[in-house]
């Protein structure tokens, strides 16, 4: 008996020791991929849209179910008359009856309908949050990316100046350089080093932001993007944007919602159809002579001080709030695929120079200065200068990397249609 309960006990160790390092190495090196992976499963955003479509379900049951009828226990005549002297059991009169609500003009239908097209748009809105969620994790995916492209090139540069501040302190002491030039290096070499930290700083904040898309927190400062960045591509040219647009999520759940606001607006109206409470009762009178009888009654409502007006008038209310709605959300997904496109396009471009031109024009003059003070043909500022220009070009060709690659992810988040969910 112990060898059996100790196994488990000892799996169940091994696990939960393993379990965190096995986590910790899977977001040590995490891909782009992975991180969306992660999103499906953790973003919390994305878990209460599905609660959401799990409720709007739950109301298509609810709207769709019939009335349950009423029991009614009844007594009556309770006590003697007279000189009857017969026991106080006897001397009750009871009856039994049921009764059932009968609706009418469609109102369950109609329900049911609504509850049907809410249900949809809770599912076009469980796309949308999915859709929107995954070009977030992309946006602070390549956030991450840029910062540790940004740590790199400043630890590179912040090394290269202590190396060349250990040589300009030994050309000091061998009079070969002024002391004035040395407070210069060394003041370029103190920025290159706050830099450094600036840039682990942003880091921080890189991996805080998509730890908590992805749902891992607590495993924030452990992450490290291992994606390369995106290859310039030229994106499909739109023929029709309004195709696009249609079939967006966001626009079929507010289609969906029209829908929905047409079947309450009929529910509404079916509000002045009265509904039947119809019954049977069963009486017994223990009197000298038993009485039994059986009775049938229905009941209908009166509309005699209100009509449901304000029932009806709110109902057409929503209706036209609905369509103003559909315009609005189609206005604006035509202007963001619109907006993706131009950001695309010069994003694009901007890489393009840096990668035919800029970065290279940079590097050969940072080169070239680099092999001229060696040789004692610049002074220290002339070096401090092109090293500026080269660090500011590879910073800034960073920057362009990645407001590439974040707007070709808005590019797609912003004309993708995902399949909507079973």
């Amino acid at each position: 008996m112990l060898a059996r309960v100790s196994m488990p006990f000892w799996a169940f160790m091994i696990i939960a020791v393993l379990a965190p390092s096995a986590r910790s190495a899977e977001v040590d090196r995490l891909s782009l991929q992975q991180a969306r992976t992660l999103m499906l499963e953790r973003n919390r955003e994305l878990q209460l849209a599905r609660y959401a479509v799990a409720g709007a379900q739950a109301d298509i049951t609810i709207a769709g179910a019939p009335p349950n009828p009423t029991l009614n226990l009844g007594t009556a005549r309770i006590g003697s008359a007279g000189n009857d002297d017969r026991p106080l059991v006897k001397r009750i009169d009871a009856s039994v009856g049921v009764s059932q609500l009968i609706e009418r003009g469609g109102k369950r239908e109609l329900r049911t309908e609504a509850a049907q097209y809410a249900y949809n748009a809770a599912r076009s809105d469980q796309v949308d949050i999915e859709r929107q969620q995954r070009a977030a994790v992309d946006q602070a995916y390549y956030d991450l990316l840029l910062a540790q492209e940004k740590q790199r090139i400043s630890q590179d540069t912040a090394a290269l100046f202590d190396k060349t501040l250990e040589a300009a302190e030994r050309r000091v002491q061998a009079g070969d350089l002024s002391r004035a030039d040395l407070a210069r290096l060394s003041v370029d070499a103190l920025k290159a080093r706050n830099e450094v930290d600036n840039a682990r700083l942003e880091q921080v904040r890189a991996q805080i932001a998509l730890a908590y898309l992805i749902g891992l927190e607590r495993d924030a400062n452990r992450i490290q993007a291992s994606e390369s960045w995106p290859q310039l591509d030229t994106p499909p040219n739109l023929a029709d944007v309004e195709s696009v647009v249609e079939r967006r999520a966001d626009v079929q759940a507010a289609q969906a919602r029209i829908q929905q606001a047409d079947k309450n607006r009929a529910l509404a109206q079916s509000l002045r159809t009265r509904d039947i409470t119809a019954g049977v009762q069963y009486d017994h009178s223990p009197t000298d002579n038993v009485r039994n009888s059986v009775g049938v009654n229905v009941s209908v409502p009166l509309f005699t001080r209100y009509y449901f007006q304000g029932e009806i008038r709110r109902a057409e209310t929503e209706y036209m709030a609905a369509q103003t709605t559909l315009e609005r959300v189609r206005a604006a997904a035509v202007s963001q695929v619109s907006g993706a496109a131009g950001a695309l396009t010069s994003a694009a471009e901007r890489v393009r120079r840096f990668q035919q031109t800029l970065l290279k024009a940079a590097e050969q003059a940072s080169n070239g200065a680099e092999f001229a003070y060696t040789r004692g043909a610049i002074g220290v500022m002339d070096l401090l200068d092109a090293r500026r220009q080269l660090h500011s070009a590879r910073l800034d060709y960073a920057t362009a990397v990645a407001d590439y690659a974040r707007a070709l992810s808005a590019w797609y988040a912003a004309t993708e249609a995902p399949a909507l969910p079973k």
